[in-house]
């Protein structure tokens, strides 16, 4: 076990490597091509009915965006397209999507940069985030620097194989300014004014000199319409909650929900992310052993169904674990009323009245969102089988991950590098 000298992962409860052999360094995403991303889905029976399934590529393009375009050369509208799991911007991503009530020749004409779409057939249903079974990674790291990088690498392999901490990645908050927990923070907490200054306001060290000037400005004035001025045109949800409170100040509420209920929930989600970073880190302080159950742990198995570890059963959940059955995890509690059991549970507890935040307030922002927040559990560890090559000083792993696991976390165990060298 290793400390994570690095503020911008303490702050976001990314506190700890489970190794503690020195990381290889280097850097990721050199270009796009040395991060390549493929969907496993379920089967998709190609049974005919009004979705056509296609394969999508993208190169550099973020998934939301992506849509947007495509809907947009399509002349349809965005809802009319389905997809299993957004993938990483600078990447080169292969997944599939349906599109409703269009057809194949409807595509024969389409062009847009750095983006191909192959029809596969027709489905009956639309597809989901459900019918995703996992994502495989091709990934190159570059420049490696650190001391031992075959032995270093060897040693974090081999610890994928029982378990690497499931930590959620920076992305998950935001690469460059990482607010979208502390938006989440204030709009559970009903702090409507807040929420929108974390999200217009709150300048960053990493963005645009011109960027920084405006999010300062509505620091210091609160005023939407010189702000507006000085906003750049491309931060257009910024703009669209600036141009509401000049057409109706203080209405803070109503400036939120300008923006896409989709991102709004990722605000709530992102705070959850961050409560969970934060068991997780606690655990691995008090325990470095993430696969060793202890009385009053929560199991998860891979059908979803949970269970909790007793001195009764304790014996047998460290057999189902040592066989990959099942995985100690987390709830990140929300508007449902849940039973306080093990440490993990209390750690939960704690951040929460430490952060104010209560179960009303999940129940609360469901008005906002359009989304409930139940309450969820998430494995504290992940496994995976990692096939690796050194060229030089450059590394090219090759795995597999479930949904809703990020392989830039499996790559900050092994480099150990600032997060920036990842981004």
């Amino acid at each position: 076990m290793m400390k994570s000298p690095y503020k911008n992962e303490q702050i976001l409860g990314m506190e700890y490597y489970i190794t503690d052999t020195p990381g290889t360094g280097g850097h990721l995403r050199e270009t796009p091509e040395d991060f390549r991303v493929g969907e496993l889905f379920r089967d998709v029976k190609l049974t005919g009915g009004p979705h056509l399934i296609c394969e999508l590529e993208k190169t550099n393009w973020e998934l939301q965006r992506a849509v947007k375009e495509i809907t947009k050369r399509l002349g349809i509208s965005h809802k009319r397209i389905g997809w299993g799991g957004t993938k990483d911007k600078r990447a080169v991503t292969t997944q599939l999507i349906s599109i409703y009530g269009i057809k194949a020749e409807d595509l024969e004409d389409f062009h847009l940069k750095d983006i191909n779409l192959k029809p596969l057939g027709y489905a009956n249903s639309q597809l989901s985030l459900g019918d995703l079974e996992g994502n495989n990674f091709d990934i190159w790291i570059r420049d490696c620097d650190g001391p031992d990088i075959a032995g270093n690498l060897e040693s974090c392999v081999k610890t994928a194989q029982t378990g690497l901490p499931n930590y959620y990645g920076i992305q998950r908050f935001g690469v460059t300014r990482p607010v979208s927990h502390l938006v989440g923070i204030e709009m559970l907490k009903g702090n409507y004014k807040e929420a929108v200054f974390r999200y217009v306001g709150f300048p960053c060290d990493d963005e645009h000199e011109e960027t920084k000037t405006a999010r300062q400005a509505f620091e210091d004035n609160q005023d939407p319409k010189e702000t507006l001025s000085l906003m750049p045109v491309y931060l257009r949800y910024e703009r669209a909650m600036l141009h509401h409170l000049v057409e109706q100040p203080e209405d803070y509420k109503g400036a939120l929900m300008v923006i896409p209920p989709k991102l709004l929930s990722m605000f709530v989600s992102a705070y959850q992310s961050y409560l969970f970073n934060r068991v997780l880190s606690k655990r691995i302080e008090n325990s470095d052993n993430i696969s060793e159950p202890e009385t009053g742990d929560r199991l998860i198995f891979p059908d979803g169904k949970e269970d909790i570890v007793t001195e009764k059963n304790i014996r047998t959940a460290k057999v189902h674990m040592k066989r990959g059955r099942c995985s100690l995890s987390i709830y990140m509690p929300g508007s449902e009323d849940y039973e306080i059991i093990g440490e993990m549970d209390r750690y939960a507890k704690e951040i929460m009245e430490e952060t104010g935040i209560t179960k009303k307030g999940f129940s609360e922002v469901t008005e906002l969102v359009g989304a409930r927040f139940k309450g969820a559990s998430r494995a504290i560890s992940m496994r995976t089988e990692i096939d690796y090559k050194i060229s030089e000083n450059n590394i090219n792993l090759k795995f597999t991950l479930p949904p809703g696991h990020y392989a830039t976390t499996v790559c900050r165990e092994i480099m150990k590098a600032d997060p920036k060298n990842m981004i």
